[in-house]
């Protein structure tokens, strides 16, 4: 190449337009999986399968419904096994509720972004389906207790 050839670059400067950016992104995904099938480390994709985002969101709204169970049980009287929550849940119940859905939040944000990556012959995404299932018999539960519980 040499030097006395014209530039062929525009003088509008793509990366300076956020929004745009952002918007052509969502409709022009360029990385679906990663480049080569052995590749063993974690590799960050512009597109994820829909049902992460299901099992995501069912997670979380029964995180929100043990959050909200786990305090209407303390109010009848029953008590907080887990050591790291008990100085959370007393008082207004504020708290155990922001780290809860804090910590979940970040952990299935975390799942879902490594869920393609393989650990032990097996995708991370799978643990996405054991915390979910270990969720809805946690909910389960706390609906069964409220149901045998005498109320006030």
């Amino acid at each position: 190449m040499t030097a006395s050839s014209p530039e062929r670059r525009n003088s509008l400067e793509r990366r300076r337009t956020v929004l745009r950016a952002l918007w052509r992104g969502n409709f022009e995904r360029r990385r679906i999986s990663p480049r080569r099938h052995t590749e063993r480390f974690a590799v960050v994709t512009d597109w994820f399968h829909p049902q992460w985002l299901a099992v995501a969101i069912g997670i979380l709204l029964l995180c929100c419904a043990d959050a909200i169970l786990t305090l209407t049980l303390i109010m009848h009287g029953a008590t907080e096994i887990n050591p790291a929550m008990v100085p959370l849940v007393e008082g207004s119940g504020h708290g155990f509720a922001y780290w809860k859905m804090g910590l979940t939040t970040a952990g299935v944000v975390l799942l879902t972004v490594l869920a393609r990556l393989r650990v032990f012959g097996r995708a991370v995404g799978v643990i996405l389906y054991i915390v979910l299932a270990a969720y809805v018999i946690l909910v389960a539960y706390e609906l069964f207790l409220l149901r045998n519980i005498a109320l006030d």
